[in-house]
């Protein structure tokens, strides 16, 4: 991401030590389980799998940890903000209990990988709390506090916290956790290697067959045999159950800044106030912590990415005073429609595919979750809350009809509106450095960008996963696609899927 001058991206990627490299393959081969994507549900499914003795391989498009994993805030909690009340009256009270248990079990898990493998993650067992300003929402947290307590966690009411201001209430979970997450990923990923499984970086899989076996092709046209086949790549790749109706994409942004220790909360806290509001401390140098600030949640492709990050500044120095921010990034989350995440078989005729996504912004507890699960499911072992979380349940397809309308309508609204939009969208001419738009040339609309050197750069408006018209966001310097959350650099390289192919070039 473009950053101003002084101000680096993601704190994660730039503290961690430098990785193994993980080359391309450069021939066909076979494994018995390929896990496309290298992040925390991918690497997680494939260290369980190589552990139990199986043969895999991990493809990943860029760098492993370093997509979502490696722009998150790195919370372990099983309290989701509000999700206990929610679940209490979408799936039960053994729904719940499900949710809590699984959640809990993978941040003890975490722990004892940590253990075990002697990772150097900064790891910090803290609270987990949410928190609200505004008293009329005392009622909600109540109701959330004695849900998540139902469930099996232990939550309470509180009115007093740590942080440096007033609140009207907060529920609090102890027991949780916070740590390094490129750190862990790349420990686990030496010792996936080191147990005989293997790891290939900058390998985009672009086509998948199933079958016995299955195969997957990559960009280059490798071919990958698999009898079990793993799409861990966020938002799938492949879709095959047409789970894009039933995901929603989001972005949120990152501001970090140091701050004495004495000044530093050392629990985690998240308020669904303010379009969001999330923060916790890590350890940093000085005598210091590293302030960690989140929120600000948009749909790619639709906001003023610079003007809510110096809101989302704004708001950290009026609540911690005078900051020198070191850090800011943005990462994305897909939320399911019923705020539980798709982890299992692909779809209802899939026999040897499985899928991981719809983590809602918990990734790390859920990633770690999904890597339990589903290499329980491909060992033949089913976990009691494989049912919750299976792609293929119908009665919450059912329960979650106004999630889902509201989602489609949002994607047909971009859909039609924004090839209208284009038609009256700036000449390239008027675009200046450093930004780009939508226009028309002729009979095509294309994407153009104007780099800081005056240059200009076109290619096809059109999303390569569905088609919908991409966006740009000026402050990342990205084209963004507001169905579905598919993102290209400026000359159209994907960056983050589920679009597997460039956006194709243009002539002005």
């Amino acid at each position: 991401m473009n950053t101003e001058p002084g101000i680096l991206g993601s704190y994660w990627l730039e503290t961690a030590p430098p990785p193994t490299p993980c080359p391309p393959p450069s021939a066909d081969f076979s494994v018995d389980v390929a896990v496309v994507g290298g992040g925390i549900a991918g690497l997680s499914t494939a260290w369980e799998l190589v552990r139990q003795g199986r043969e895999v391989a991990v493809l990943e498009a860029d760098r492993v940890a370093a997509g979502v994993t490696g722009h998150t805030t790195a919370k372990l909690s099983a309290l989701h903000t509000l999700v206990y009340d929610h679940l209490r009256r979408t799936r039960g009270a053994e729904g719940a209990r499900l949710y809590a248990r699984s959640q809990s079990e993978a941040i003890r898990h975490a722990h004892d990988i940590v253990d075990e493998l002697g990772v150097d993650c900064e790891w910090e067992e803290a609270a987990s709390c949410t928190w609200a300003e505004n008293p009329r929402r005392v009622g909600v947290l109540r109701a959330e506090t004695e849900a998540a307590r139902e469930a099996g966690l232990p939550a309470e009411f509180v009115t007093e916290t740590e942080l440096p201001f007033p609140v009207a209430g907060a529920v609090r979970v102890d027991g949780q956790a916070q740590f390094h997450p490129r750190k862990y990923l790349l420990a686990l990923t030496d010792d996936l290697r080191r147990r005989g499984g293997t790891v290939h970086e900058g390998t985009r899989v672009v086509g998948l067959t199933e079958g016995e076996p299955c195969v997957l092709v990559t960009d280059t046209g490798v071919e990958v045999r698999a009898r079990e086949v793993v799409i861990a790549t966020h938002y799938p790749v492949f879709d095959r159950a047409l789970l894009f109706t039933r995901l929603s994409p989001r972005r949120e942004l990152v501001v970090t800044a140091p701050v004495d220790e004495d000044r530093a909360p050392r629990d985690m806290y998240i308020t669904p106030e303010q379009s969001t509001r999330s923060l916790r401390t890590a350890p940093y140098r000085d005598g210091k912590r590293l302030l960690i600030v989140t929120g600000e949640h948009f749909t790619p492709g639709g906001a003023d990415v610079e003007e809510r990050f110096a809101r989302l500044s704004a708001w950290a120095e009026d609540r911690f005073g005078a900051l020198t921010f070191t850090h800011r990034w943005a990462t994305q989350d897909n939320d399911s429609t019923d705020s539980v995440p798709l982890v299992g078989p692909f779809h209802a005729g899939g026999r040897h595919t499985y899928v991981a996504t719809g983590f809602g912004g918990w990734g790390l507890s859920g990633g770690i979750m999904a890597g339990r699960l589903l290499s329980d499911l491909i060992n033949g072992r089913t976990p009691d809350w494989a049912g919750l979380y299976d792609p293929r349940r119908l009665a919450s397809v059912i329960r979650e009809g106004a999630s889902f309308l509201t989602n489609q309508a949002h994607v047909a609204r971009h859909f039609v509106g924004d090839r209208l939009s284009a038609a009256t969208g700036p000449a390239p001419d008027d675009i200046p450095a450093g930004d780009g738009a939508v226009v028309r040339v002729g009979a095509r609309q294309c994407a153009v960008h104007r780099d800081a050197d005056g240059r200009l750069q076109a290619v096809s408006a059109r999303c390569t996963h569905l088609g919908c018209i991409v966006s740009f966001n000026r402050a990342e310097q990205a084209w963004e696609c507001p169905c579905h959350g598919s993102r290209f650099a400026p000359d159209g390289r994907v960056l983050q899927g589920p679009a597997v192919r460039p956006l194709e070039q243009r002539d002005l």
